[in-house]
């Protein structure tokens, strides 16, 4: 029911009012978050200390190790050195779901988690991605609101349809990526019968020092296969662990599964007038705008020894970049350069990167010291710049070029928008171009078994209408089944 009363203004912990429940302070709509932006940091670093001493999103997980192979030249596009011709670097990957805690099911309707770290000869590179090409938002001021929707309610400590579709119909942006998990792919039947995307953003850069923003997709060899939601009901009940069994026992008996690497490519003078803002989480580019070229075959060949010292201390982070490898002005990508590792820090403590599955295979020359769980040494001397013989910085081992320019005001709103910007038409086109008539029928059962369940008023109104703004007929055929239900 609506309330009659005021609303109240949101406030900081120190009870101060802010300015904006969903934009960061960014350098005009399109530029940089900035530092300053100390609400963004309390909702992140507060929102990271919640759970102890599990993951706060991704909790429950499984993974193996293996390696990746470069079979195709990309070196015209970067330098990294993980991505030469030939080069086979040693990988450690973990898949998970989103909202789930530790003891949760692996089949419930939730995105997949899909991140990779490779231990490369320039120290570790991180990929940490989804197995959906898009996300539900597109500013990290409301990714602690999005999470806790998903999650359990104060009074009851139950998860609720009602207050996940209370977040969703009042963020059109989400519209594209509720699309994606209300459809088929939204329950994949195992890890590795699903794609891999880093979803964000990057930059490459060439030995040139010459420009390219990037998208991520790692295509797995075995083909996509899902479960029915029927299928994964059952599954939930008898085998809760099914996605973390399946892949133990496949690689258990040699069964190795692998993923292409493609990328998508786009010149950097190209993202100024690209008909999507190219660095909005919640669109894809198109590929008969930006065709899929090959990179390599990452594959899984190990199993972990140890569950909790191998996959559960293993930590990622976007932040983790090396030369010819850079970030872009995706304002969700910027939150989680800081979100991650400080997760990491309160989970796992300051040394985390001294756990082994964490430590690169480079060597480290670092003046970071002391602090809990300390493992490696100090020495002198334990400051820079000094005279005393320590390590000093190298630009030319990785001079700032991954870099781009902005100016103007600080503001807190939304991107730019581009000629073809907005939040529902790539979902409507999913649904219209991409689903074939069986794929829409099962979507409608999806969204019509979620909203039949506990959804009230004015949620449901307004769920019914953000369907019906995705694509008419289909939020048509939504309110019938929900008559019916």
């Amino acid at each position: 029911m609506m309330s009659d009363q005021k609303t109240k203004p949101t406030t900081n912990d120190a009870g101060i009012p802010v300015s904006s429940d969903e934009h960061s302070l960014t350098i005009g709509p399109d530029g940089p978050i900035m530092l300053h932006d100390h609400y963004l940091i309390e909702q992140m670093a507060q929102f990271n200390r919640e759970r102890i001493p599990e993951r706060q999103p991704h909790a429950k997980g499984g993974g193996g190790f293996g390696h990746f192979q470069v079979t195709h030249d990309v070196s015209s596009y970067t330098k990294a050195a993980v991505f030469q011709p030939g080069t086979k670097t040693d990988v450690l990957m973990r898949f998970s779901t989103v909202a789930g805690e530790r003891g949760s099911p692996d089949t419930w309707r939730d995105p997949r988690g899909f991140s990779v770290k490779f231990y490369t000869s320039q120290g570790n590179y991180d990929m940490v991605g989804n197995n959906t090409p898009v996300f539900f938002i597109r500013d990290p001021m409301k990714f602690q609101h999005f999470i806790r929707s998903q999650k359990r309610r104060a009074d009851t400590n139950l998860r609720d349809h009602d207050m996940q579709w209370d977040f969703w119909s009042l963020s059109p942006e989400s519209a594209h990526q509720v699309t994606w998990l209300m459809g088929d792919r939204g329950i994949p039947k195992t890890w590795r019968h699903m794609n891999g995307y880093s979803s964000h953003t990057y930059m490459w850069v060439n030995a040139k020092d010459e420009k390219f923003w990037v998208k991520y997709h790692f295509k797995t060899d075995q083909g996509i296969e899902c479960l029915t939601q029927e299928e994964a009901d059952t599954l939930a009940g008898q085998d809760a662990d099914y996605h973390t069994r399946d892949l133990y026992d496949a690689l258990k008996r040699g069964e190795h599964p692998s993923w292409t690497l493609h990328m998508q490519i786009m010149p950097f003078e190209d993202a100024e007038t690209y008909r999507f803002n190219p660095f909005d989480l919640t669109k894809v580019w198109p590929h008969s705008d930006y065709p899929l070229i090959p990179v390599g075959k990452l594959t899984l060949d190990r199993n972990p020894t140890d569950y909790h010292t191998e996959i559960e201390q293993a930590a990622f982070e976007p932040n983790s970049l090396v030369p010819g490898i850079g970030v872009s002005p995706d304002k969700m990508l910027l939150g989680r350069i800081f979100a991650y590792a400080d997760a990491h820090r309160a989970r796992l403590g300051v040394n985390y990167k001294q756990i082994p599955v964490n430590r690169p295979k480079s060597p480290v020359n670092s003046y970071s010291k002391d602090g809990a769980m300390r493992m490696d040494n100090v020495t002198d001397p334990v400051y820079a710049p000094n005279s005393k013989g320590g390590p000093a910085a190298d630009p030319t081992l990785n001079p700032p070029v991954d870099t781009w320019s902005t100016s103007g005001d600080m503001v807190r709103k939304a991107y730019t928008l581009h000629a073809e910007d907005d939040d529902f038409g790539q979902a409507g086109t999913l649904v219209r171009e991409v689903m074939d008539d069986a794929a829409r029928e099962r979507l409608v059962s999806n969204v019509v078994g979620h909203l039949s369940d506990g959804v009230e008023e004015p949620v449901l109104s307004r769920s019914l209408d953000y369907w019906r703004k995705i694509d008419q007929n289909i939020g048509d055929r939504i309110a019938q089944g929900l008559k019916q239900s």
